[in-house]
């Protein structure tokens, strides 16, 4: 393996865990976050593993947010042809919320998280998508303003503003886990 090679496979390797978090937050569902991760690498070896090692952390990002982009995307075209085709998917649903997720984290492994680190994912996952891809770039990954912006194709301003409205709307919902 030629030391170019490794690099990438080493930036890949230390991404892994971190963007599998952040797309299991933006999609609900452990498989679909395995597979927009995946796709995400295999798009960033494909096309970009000729450039330096210091334009992969944001061009990686970009693939990654554009298939969380696409994956709601998908998901809001099916549930559309899902309530025209059927009349009950609705209905349906419902019951499909009760029916226990096996890609769900292990209730002891729930029972090790506290309260405050429970409401603290639970806000999270409640804001806009655009504030939580910021708010993750920022704060998990540490990317700086100019790479959170090429990674989500937006102006560093606008990361300002989603990143922001974040930061306010979580602390405003965990005020009273913190002092």
């Amino acid at each position: 393996m030629h030391d170019h090679e490794l690099s990438l496979d080493t930036f890949l390797k230390s991404v892994e865990k971190r963007a599998l978090r952040m797309a299991e937050m933006a999609t609900g569902s452990r498989d679909d976050a395995l597979e927009l991760v995946q796709e995400a690498m295999l798009g960033l070896v494909r096309r970009y593993s000729a450039r330096s090692s210091e334009s992969w952390p944001p061009l990686f990002y970009r693939i990654l947010q554009n298939q969380v982009r696409d994956w709601h995307r998908r998901q809001a075209v099916r549930r559309k042809w899902s309530h025209w085709v059927s009349g009950v998917a609705d209905e349906e649903q419902g019951h499909m919320d009760m029916i226990a997720d096996p890609g769900a984290a292990d209730p002891a492994r729930q029972l090790l998280l506290s309260k405050a680190g429970q409401m603290f994912v639970a806000e999270l996952r409640r804001l806009p998508l655009r504030q939580q891809q910021a708010f993750m770039l920022r704060a998990w990954e540490g990317l700086d303003v100019a790479d959170t912006a090429k990674a989500m194709s937006c102006s560093q301003g606008s990361v300002k503003t989603h990143y922001s409205r974040a930061v306010h709307r979580l602390r405003e919902a965990l005020e009273d886990y913190w002092p």
